[in-house]
């Protein structure tokens, strides 16, 4: 699969998915400004991968917000196996610290087969965190409070994207997931 279509499958899960569901209602905003950046990685490996999210945690933390407030790091050839990443997202929060990145980004986890601990496999609330690829969603923290100064509503956020998915249905949320990846 070619960089171009990885990157595409993945703008369209954030229009028809992320904002089309409002699952964050901070996305319309960055997306509609063109200011995310999707760097897909050829990493085949863990170790690739770390060296591929240090580069773009130390590049997003280098660029003005105003051209790139937040990161997709796609990675579709590593981690596919859901227990690797998750595993993985581990070390790429002890990485933020060792950056001295702790309290400016954020990293936020997507993954084909995401599964949140005490569900299972199929459940429809996995579906929050579900994407084409693999990826890792650098976020900067001062935007994600300038955009929210309640945290209470923050908080609330993954109840309403479970409600919401439980509203639709398993049938229709794989449909959905299907229409943009196709």
């Amino acid at each position: 699969m070619n960089t171009e279509t990885v990157i595409e499958q993945t703008r369209r899960w954030i229009a028809e998915v992320v904002i089309g569901l409002n699952l964050c209602p901070f996305a319309r905003r960055v997306f509609d400004g063109a200011l995310i950046r999707y760097t897909v990685s050829e990493a085949t490996t863990a170790e690739q991968l770390r060296e591929a999210l240090a580069l773009e945690l130390r590049a997003l933390a280098d660029a003005p917000s105003e051209q790139v407030e937040t990161a997709f790091l796609i990675h579709p050839y590593a981690l596919a196996d859901f227990l690797d990443y998750n595993d993985f997202t581990v070390e790429a929060n002890d990485m933020l610290a060792e950056m001295g990145l702790e309290g400016v980004i954020q990293i936020a986890t997507f993954h084909p087969r995401y599964q949140f601990a005490g569900t299972k496999l199929g459940d429809v609330e996995n579906y929050t965190n579900r994407s084409p690829f693999p990826m890792l969603h650098l976020l900067r923290e001062a935007s994600v409070s300038a955009v929210n100064d309640d945290s209470g509503k923050l908080d609330d956020i993954p109840r309403r994207n479970v409600e919401t998915l439980r509203r639709m249905g398993l049938a229709q949320v794989k449909a959905l997931l299907a229409r943009v990846t196709s």
